[in-house]
């Protein structure tokens, strides 16, 4: 009886951490979509904070803060203006449609934390799926079991979206480079000018520590 017990405890505790892990998740995505990104204040409070943004670097002493052309503030460096969100945001990444917000200087780590959570959601569940599926080659077996095998191949499918874009993300992080400043190295003048391919990088330890500590 007690080995039974244990045996309940154990089947109850596995779907418990499951449920735990997705509402983690959706937590954190409401979290991260709705939490300022890093947008730029008005101008008299729009050099404050530069000292954790991330902008010490080897760039030419010439290249200053210049005046957003939309919303009218000094742009920090790093900083870029997003059309969507109509603000500019420090150390912008990119404006992520899944989560319908700016991914910046305030929610980054945390939009890493997320697809994390993510991904074990889906790993857990794709694996959820495929222990459930017993394959025979027969149309009644394809009828009865179609909606596993599509529920199957949309997680297979997310799985890999994820996995790419949190590898993605954690090399560009370990290099401290945004996005942004991945794609369009060639039209940021502060990158354009330096010396350096990447005037931030202080070494793979030193970036890691730097954005989740």
């Amino acid at each position: 009886s007690d080995l039974q017990k244990q045996a309940e405890r154990r089947e109850l505790l596995q779907p418990l951490i499951f449920v735990l892990l997705v509402s983690c998740s959706v937590l954190l995505y409401f979290k991260v979509s709705l939490m300022d990104p890093g947008f730029v204040k008005p101008e008299e409070e729009a050099g404050k904070g530069e000292e954790h943004s991330w902008v010490t670097a080897q760039v030419p002493s010439n290249i200053k803060m210049r005046r957003c052309g939309y919303c009218l503030v000094k742009q920090p460096m790093r900083a870029k203006h997003c059309q969507l969100c109509q603000h500019c945001v420090r150390r912008y990444d990119h404006h992520c449609p899944w989560i319908g917000n700016c991914v910046g200087e305030r929610n980054h780590p945390l939009f890493i934390v997320y697809l994390s959570v993510q991904l074990l959601v889906l790993l857990w569940g794709g694996h959820v799926a495929w222990s459930g599926l017993h394959f025979e080659q027969s149309w009644d077996w394809l009828k009865h079991n179609i909606v596993l095998l599509v529920s199957f191949l949309l997680i297979v499918i997310f799985t890999i979206v994820v996995l790419l874009l949190l590898i993605s993300h954690l090399y560009l992080i370990s290099s401290n480079t945004t996005t942004w400043e991945f794609m369009s190295h060639h039209r940021i003048s502060y990158l354009r000018h330096s010396e350096l391919e990447n005037p931030f990088d202080q070494g793979v330890v030193l970036n890691l520590w730097r954005f989740f500590c």
